[in-house]
């Protein structure tokens, strides 16, 4: 089910967004393990999982029987999203998120993400097939508009909710913005406005400080992290702690550190596969180690080991504290 959005130490409302490449079934357990409201899956395409093309169907082993676990689809025909839908419903998915916020060319281009802010009638034909397609909870992920002349996200929101979405999410900016600018949380004010869902809002919300301020500017009922948590998986439960005063994470330094960047390093391997996993855990140890301040030559070592053992052995030093590390 949907966690009920209500300042509640159960089931704070701080969700972690989905990252292509990043938000990976490794990546989301962890958080999970520390505490959030909702995890999602990177962004999956419709008729490529459907046609079961290469690389799709491994995406799709989204954890999707896993307790507080979003599958975001995407896609541009009602019908492959229909279909795609009633397969990761099937595999146990609780929950269905349909993304129209993505800005990647890649996307758009193919006339999905938020493209689908400039079709809104469209856009809302691929809502319905979804949301008839499932008897599970369907929720929107999108932006503010496409650009400052189309800011058209309230409508769209509200067409929505008609339908029968159960929660949007909104990122406080345009897709021509892309990531670049602020975020603008006050905006999102409009789209709680034309509502009674529950609307999150997203975009630059790395602590509970800007958690705080989003909140307040824009009305939302609860708050999606993205890079925030990048090399920081306690991230949303601190803000979880610090906002609805849910149990506080324990932060691991030091040793446990090592030993908890170590479990999702293996992890990524067993995931993965050791060639693939190498690479793909590169970026990930590469944050672990931008918030320790890892010295730069051994930080290098890490990022460049083609051996996993070396990799593992070379950790405890790498996300040492500095002066524990040179001692």
């Amino acid at each position: 089910m949907i966690p009920q959005l209500h300042h509640s130490s159960q089931t704070p409302p701080v969700l972690l967004a989905p990252m292509a490449g990043i938000t990976d079934r490794p990546f989301r357990d962890l958080v999970l393990r520390f505490g959030a409201g909702l995890v999602v899956s990177e962004m999956v395409a419709s008729q490529e999982m459907v046609q079961a093309k290469p690389g799709v169907r491994e995406r799709a082993e989204l954890g999707a029987d896993v307790a507080n676990t979003a599958v975001q689809l995407a896609g541009r025909e009602a019908h492959w999203m229909a279909e795609a839908a009633r397969q990761v419903a099937d595999r146990g998915a609780a929950i269905i998120d349909i993304n129209m916020g993505c800005p990647a060319k890649r996307v758009t281009n193919g006339y999905s993400g938020s493209a689908l802010l400039k079709t809104p009638d469209h856009a809302l034909r691929l809502i319905q097939a979804v949301v008839e397609a499932v008897d599970v909870p369907v929720t929107l992920k999108t932006r503010l508009g496409w650009d400052r002349d189309c800011l058209n996200a309230a409508d769209v929101a509200r067409r929505a909710q008609d339908a029968g979405v159960r929660m949007v999410t909104i990122h406080g900016r345009t897709r021509c913005q892309f990531y670049k600018g602020s975020a603008d949380w006050a905006a999102i004010a409009a789209i709680k406005d034309a509502v009674t869902i529950p609307v999150i809002a997203n975009g630059d919300i790395v602590d509970t400080t800007t958690a705080r301020t989003a909140l307040t500017q824009s009305g939302a009922d609860g708050v999606m992290v993205g890079r925030g948590a990048q090399g920081m998986p306690w991230r949303l439960a601190q803000i979880a702690h610090g906002l609805w005063g849910s149990p506080a994470p324990t932060i691991p330094q030091g040793t446990d550190l090592a030993d908890l960047v170590a479990d999702h390093y293996q992890s990524m391997l067993s995931f993965y596969g050791t060639d693939l996993g190498l690479r793909v855990a590169r970026k990930h140890l590469g944050w672990y180690m931008d918030h320790v301040g890892t010295e730069p030559g051994l930080r290098r070592q890490v990022l460049t080991a083609r051996d996993p053992a070396q990799v593992l052995l070379l950790l405890p030093r790498a996300l040492m504290p500095p002066a524990r590390a040179a001692a």
